[in-house]
């Protein structure tokens, strides 16, 4: 068997197995595409429990559009194409919702932005989350968490969100209220909850009786302006499958079940070999792609072994979830040491550390094997030699999963 997967925007790797190896594919369901032109349009016209678009933006005054970064495939130039024409007669802005990653580069602008980026680029806010003098404080979430955010989002008249949904290993799904916490939120605000992630109830596909979510919800209780929020689902090829808009929960929760059309893959058994293949943009460090991690250990027996596949161009991404990986000797007693103090990043470390108590941990991208290795992660140069040495250990009685797009593809 001749396997292909993507690597990178682009590229691709190759690896051959022999055909008495049992090997199984599991991607994203497949889905009947809507007309490409239309999907948008229809939605913004026929909002859910809101005013019709160019109602919302009539007479609006200063308008704050918030997009995501590089790091979701969300469509954001496809949704201007439809709403920027009434947009641009108000006094807007465009804020892209960080978190706490860093600010695009020049070409991931133009990956958000597309063709109108020349047109919007003295309009646009990068988020830092750290520069606390841009912070204003609304408050604290019923879990203790202090809701700090961007001021952008309190001086605007009204707010637009640009989001797409997808299922997020943790938050349960992105989209919605994710756009203000961690999107615009400050530093202490993002670390206080995503240290709720630790709890078992933080998983993809999961809100009730999820934390993280219900601080993203009380963030957004604190938002007083009127909010158009315009949620996007892509199918596997990342083209747009649907889009729900209107207000900002009902809107999100529409986008949801759309989602799971797609993201939530039917397995049957687990397999004792699975490989993660992490596509363009979630490949842009090990700190985004180890979301196809956690999502292929569903997929997964124990004591089986985990091979990601992500480009990692930018390196690991992620210092502090690094470090402390890599200043332990075990996935032990690094779940130990965070118990003992909780710094952003380590519900990451904690994630794969409890991975590394019942399974193998292998990947092949970019990163230098002296950096990967500390972070109880086996290294390879190659997908072929991964698969040969995963077979030997396993016996050729083992069987294979390719989990393809393991960043969103949630196994069921």
């Amino acid at each position: 068997m001749n396997i292909i997967v993507p690597y990178d925007k682009q590229d691709t790797l190759t690896a051959k197995l022999d055909d008495d190896i049992s090997v199984r594919f599991l991607e994203a369901n497949d889905v009947t595409l809507p007309d490409q032109d239309r999907v948008i349009a229809d939605a913004v016209a026929h909002p859910i429990q809101s005013a019709p678009f160019d109602q919302f933006i009539k007479d609006a005054g200063k308008v704050l559009v918030i997009v995501n970064d590089a790091t979701r495939p969300t469509p954001t130039a496809r949704v201007l194409d439809v709403i920027f024409e009434p947009l641009s007669h108000t006094d807007y802005h465009f804020i892209i919702a960080t978190g706490v990653h860093r600010g695009p580069t020049e070409e991931e602008f133009i990956q958000i932005f597309g063709d109108f980026y020349e047109r919007v680029k003295d309009r646009i806010i990068v988020h830092d989350a750290r520069k606390d003098k841009d912070m204003v404080y609304l408050g604290d979430s019923s879990n203790g968490t202090p809701m700090y955010v961007n001021k952008a989002g309190v001086e605007a008249d009204k707010i637009i969100i640009i989001s797409s949904v997808e299922p997020h290993y943790f938050a349960g799904y992105t989209g919605g209220r994710k756009s203000f916490l961690p999107g615009i939120a400050g530093y202490q605000t993002v670390e206080q909850n995503h240290k709720l992630a630790l709890v078992p109830e933080a998983r993809a596909l999961a809100l009730a009786g999820n934390p993280v979510h219900e601080d993203m919800m009380d963030a957004i209780k604190t938002v007083k302006q009127e909010i158009f929020s315009i949620m996007t689902v892509l199918d596997k090829h990342h083209q747009i499958y649907a889009a729900c808009t209107g207000h900002i929960h009902d809107s999100f929760h529409a986008a949801i079940d759309r989602a799971n059309e797609v993201f939530a893959a039917p397995m049957g058994e687990k397999a004792d070999i699975v490989v993660s293949v992490v596509t363009f943009p979630q490949d842009i460090d090990l700190y985004q792609a180890q979301k196809g991690i956690d999502n292929a250990k569903l997929a997964l027996k124990e004591n089986g072994i985990l091979i990601l596949v992500a480009k990692c161009r930018c390196g690991i991404g992620g210092k502090a979830f690094a470090d402390l990986l890599g200043s332990c000797d075990t996935p032990r007693a690094a779940l130990e040491k965070i118990e003992k103090g909780y710094v952003l990043g380590y519900h990451k470390a904690a994630k794969m550390a409890e991975i590394g108590l019942w399974a193998q941990m292998w990947a092949v991208t970019d990163v230098p094997p002296e950096e990967i290795s500390p972070l109880f992660i086996t290294p390879f140069s190659d997908l072929q030699t991964a698969l040969d040495q995963a077979l030997d250990q396993k016996g050729r009685q083992a069987t294979v999963l390719f989990l393809m797009d393991g960043g969103l593809t949630v196994p069921m």
